[in-house]
């Protein structure tokens, strides 16, 4: 007898099993989240500060372990096997370093990626067709890049575009390709500097000064990390800017920066850690791309256009959230 029960509680095990597979497990203490970040900065914040405010506005209690990889992919790997051993309940990868080093260890629990250009490209789903039976879901951070480059020439009247980019951040690298594609539909040069890391950014900037018109910065983490550096080279060789990334512009000399809200980002993640945690597969949440207008915003620095000759027309004005002029922030 003792050994039937035995033989029917293995069997009910293992019936159950795929009940809980890629799924929160069932735990009598609070829901852990292992947060991995790939390095700090405003972007990459706004989307931690997002996705604690959108689960704190539906009640969600949770423990979150916050760790930053300092833009390194060893300590990312180094904290996706520090989640594994502490058992987190749902492991997040901010950027797509971090999130590649999850996706590496964890079969059996929700991946949730964040502030990714191409998941699909960086390997961490294998369609953007639901459902699926990946552990993965999340938000990507796929920018308008054709419309970002058609503006810069619009206003610049550029015939070719540098552009600063980490060859070794899968982002980085898709985002050029894009930037670089749509230069040449447009019928211009395009020019590239390459960098490993963020303390190459400005000496690549340098080096492309004198052979570009005006110079496009994607949301490419190592290079959006110095966009400061950048800032200044191409404002001391009177090179008009573009920043893909609002959220690090403001006090930067940048002609025009157009790209997403993270914080909005960031409430899109934790709404994904939300369904995760009322029962949801990662499969049947897939992909999730932002496309409201209102994701996105528009900023034009009018005292750097003055400096560079350059007149914003009305209508751009117009729809922009935010323009910079006399040094006042003024939000529309």
């Amino acid at each position: 007898m003792k050994k039937a029960t035995l033989l029917i509680s293995v069997l009910v095990l293992v019936l159950l099993s795929p009940l809980f597979a890629q799924g929160v497990q069932e735990q009598s203490g609070p829901t852990v989240i292992g947060v991995s970040k790939f390095l700090a900065h405003p972007a990459l914040d706004a989307v931690e500060v997002g996705m604690q405010d959108y689960l704190n506005s539906v009640g969600k209690e949770v423990v979150f372990d916050f760790q930053n990889a300092n833009a390194e992919v060893s300590a990312s790997a180094q904290i996706a096997q520090k989640f594994k051993a502490d058992r987190v309940d749902i492991a997040v990868g901010i950027a797509t370093p971090t999130a590649q080093a999850l996706v590496n260890v964890f079969t059996d629990i929700p991946v949730v990626f964040s502030a990714i250009t191409d998941p699909l490209d960086a390997g961490l789903v294998s369609t953007y067709e639901t459902p699926y039976e990946e552990n993965t879901t999340g938000v990507s951070d796929m920018n308008p890049v054709d419309a970002q480059i058609e503006l810069l020439a619009r206003l610049t009247g550029a015939k070719v575009i540098g552009n600063v980019y980490a060859s070794g951040e899968a982002n980085g690298v898709a985002l050029m390709e894009q930037a670089k594609a749509a230069a040449e539909g447009l019928g211009l040069e395009f020019v590239t500097a390459a960098v490993a890391n963020t303390a190459e950014v400005m000496q690549a900037t340098q080096s492309i000064m004198g052979r570009v018109d005006a110079v496009y910065i994607a949301t490419d983490n190592t290079v959006i990390s110095a966009l400061p550096s950048v800032a200044d080279v191409a404002g001391k060789a009177g090179i008009p800017l573009m920043a893909a990334d609002p959220s690090n512009v403001e006090g930067l000399d940048i002609l025009v920066a157009w790209g997403f809200d993270y914080y909005k980002i960031g409430l899109a993640t934790g709404e994904i850690i939300a369904d995760l945690l009322d029962g949801k597969q990662p499969g049947e949440i897939g992909t999730v791309f932002l496309t409201d207008p209102e994701d996105f915003e528009l900023w034009f620095n009018l005292d750097v256009a003055a400096k560079l000759g350059i007149t914003i027309p009305e209508d751009l004005k117009n729809s922009a959230a935010v323009l910079i002029q006399d040094g006042q922030k003024i939000v529309n």
